[in-house]
């Protein structure tokens, strides 16, 4: 007799080999190899299929076309009738989150909007790429990181005007503006400070540091202007995913912001998108360009920065920051509020590239005993001698500060000696954990200078 109905594994394998056809473009993988594919469930007898697709930002853009994809592509097998898709989201975890305060331990995406110049708009479009965020499903902070003269307190009213001290545990609580958790120094009570610099970072870090932001998809960061002391504390307080420069067209702005660009460089922090200001605008049917026209494209063809965004000139865009409702919650469907939205699906899809990018840049091949790196931003892939990356180790414990001196010693290392464990450390090093118990610090410029291994070993035979 002839069995009819399909065993549940090849009626499994159909529905995942048909899923497979779909590539998340922003890991240029399939949803399945990307582990999205969660609860499949297949009824054989009744055609039934249902599975949930859990995604790494409730933002995702482009979740409506997996949805209907999936759809698509699962109905067709012959033996389907029904496909019942459920669409839900797994925020990735902060890359290092043991090592950060209590409090930024469950932000997964912390982007910085920076200028480095003063008066170009900053503020305003790191307000209104919060809200937008907020408006594609995200959750958001905006945490305004300037003392001198913080911005937030007229943009956005919040009912709540001031911030409050968790007494107990001697943290802050936010406070929140349509659906955006807020903190800045204005509404510390304090109005603006006048005070030193060392104090200044002090205070950030306090502010930054001891506030309770909870779980968080995107903190964006409002950095005051300038590429200082203060700039350089928040970038070593914190891991930031990403920045985005914002720039107006005179000349004078684009010196200042290839200074930024250069910061975060060095900093390791990708500038993902450029935001030209106060670019243009329309009347009589034509387009004007009072400033002159090109900063933000130099700064995009200098760098190598992948994506320009222009915002024109609109008596609206600054009022809205002065009323105390940014533009695109004022006038969702508006032009600005469009040119937004592209930046909003812009630092999305950036910064999930960058974190599978660091995610991956560092692994362990049990197979061939060998430590595998492809730095992000490099197409080149090579291969470590483990016992190799733990004597060129270059901290306190393996080399003397004082006099150079090697305290670590060839002898010192066992040939075979294997990591426990390889974790990435912001977007610059990882952490590997060795069997003694040491943790080396490995920064990616450093195992690319160390001798690679050129005679591949054979991959061991797993036991079966």
């Amino acid at each position: 007799m002839e069995c009819t109905a399909l065993s549940t594994g090849m009626a499994e394998s159909d529905v995942l080999k048909a899923l497979s056809q779909i590539i998340d473009p922003d890991f240029g993988t399939d949803i399945v190899s990307c582990g999205f594919v969660k609860d499949l469930h297949i009824n054989e007898a009744s055609g039934e299929v249902s599975f949930r697709l859990e995604l790494t930002t409730p933002a995702c853009p482009i979740k409506d076309m997996f949805e209907q994809k999936a759809n698509e592509v699962v109905a067709v097998l012959p033996w389907v009738k029904n496909v019942h898709v459920t669409m839900s989201a797994q925020p990735a975890r902060p890359i290092f989150s043991e090592q950060l305060p209590a409090g930024l331990q469950k932000i997964s995406n912390i982007v910085a909007v920076s200028s480095c110049k003063g008066g170009v708009g900053k503020s305003t479009v790191a307000v209104n790429l919060a809200y937008t965020l907020v408006g594609m499903g995200a959750r958001v902070g905006i945490f305004d990181a300037d003392v001198y003269g913080p911005s937030l307190p007229t943009m956005v009213s919040p009912e709540n005007r001031l911030l409050e001290m968790n007494p107990e545990k001697g943290t802050i609580i936010p406070t929140e503006y349509l659906g955006v958790k807020l903190v800045s120094f204005g509404f510390a009570g304090q109005g603006r400070a006048i005070m030193r610099g060392p104090m200044v970072s002090g205070v950030i870090n306090q502010l930054l540091t001891t506030t309770e932001w909870g779980e968080l998809d995107y903190l964006i960061v409002d950095m005051p202007p300038g590429t200082g002391d203060i700039q350089l504390t928040l970038c070593q307080v914190v891991p930031l995913t990403a920045a985005v420069i914002v720039t107006t067209p005179q000349k004078l702005a684009f010196i200042d912001v290839a200074k930024g660009v250069r910061m975060f460089s060095k900093l390791k922090v990708p500038c993902v998108a450029v935001v030209e200001n106060m670019s243009h605008f329309d009347a009589d049917g034509k387009r004007y360009y009072p400033f002159g026209r090109g900063s933000g494209s130099q700064v995009v063809q200098q760098f190598g920065i992948p994506h320009l965004f222009d915002l024109p000139i609109r008596p609206t865009l600054s009022a809205s920051g002065d009323s105390g409702m940014p533009e695109v919650a004022a006038d969702p469907q508006g032009e600005v509020a469009k040119t937004f939205q592209n930046l909003g699906v812009c630092v999305v899809q950036q910064c999930a590239k960058i974190r599978q990018q660091v995610s991956t840049a560092v692994t362990y091949d049990k197979s061939i005993k060998a430590i595998r790196v492809k730095v992000p931003d490099s197409d080149e892939e090579f291969l470590l001698h483990p016992a190799t990356v733990r004597r060129n180790d270059r901290s306190a414990q393996s080399v003397d500060e004082w006099t150079g001196e090697q305290k670590l010693q060839y002898t010192d290392v066992p040939e075979d000696i294997e990591p426990e464990d390889i974790r990435p450390m912001g977007n610059y090093a990882v952490s590997i954990t060795w069997p003694d118990g040491f943790s080396q610090i490995a920064p990616y410029d450093q195992l690319q200078m160390i001798e690679r291994l050129v005679d591949v070993p054979k991959p061991t035979p797993t036991p079966a």
